[in-house]
């Protein structure tokens, strides 16, 4: 039930902007089959899954405060919004930080640690090449360099045509 609350939270949060609200669905549905056809542990999937719904939190700032969604932009703003939104759901300590950590890294692509933080590059970067044509042009070079997990692999290819 957690996860459904914060998805209606964030619905509510990104006040009718029905592409924010549209990428994040779209994030947390491919991480959550990314980390399930990977195998891993529920612990681990439940931090996924909260980090790939509220990943794009700093976006209306940023657009607010910057003009745009710069992917640093996000990451710098995005841990005081998060302390804030997750308060009411009374995280564990360890969520809690994992889930920030996350989200203000979610694109950093090098220095990766933990499957949770590469597939949760995995799924933004799947649902970005499908929304903008800049990283859809940059489908070649994050095969290579960000793609890890079998599964974003199969998915990208499929997706994407092998492109």
């Amino acid at each position: 039930m957690l996860k459904e609350k914060l998805t209606e939270k964030m619905i509510v949060f990104y006040k009718g902007n029905i592409r924010d609200i549209n990428h994040f669905i779209k994030v947390h549905a491919f991480a959550s089959l990314i980390g399930k056809m990977e195998g891993i542990d529920a612990e681990t999937l439940n931090t996924l899954e909260i980090a790939a719904i509220v990943h794009d939190i700093a976006c209306p700032l940023c657009r607010e405060k910057y003009g745009n969604t710069n992917g640093a932009r996000q990451e710098e703003e995005s841990e005081a919004l998060l302390v804030e939104f997750l308060r009411e759901f009374h995280l564990s300590p360890e969520v809690e930080k994992r889930v920030i950590f996350l989200v203000t890294h979610h694109h950093t692509y090098d220095a990766v640690n933990g499957i949770d933080y590469q597939i949760l590059l995995e799924a933004d970067f799947l649902v970005n090449a499908g929304e903008s044509e800049k990283y859809a042009t940059a489908i070649g070079q994050f095969r290579k360099n960000v793609f890890k997990t079998a599964t974003g692999h199969r998915l990208l290819k499929e997706i994407h045509d092998g492109t």
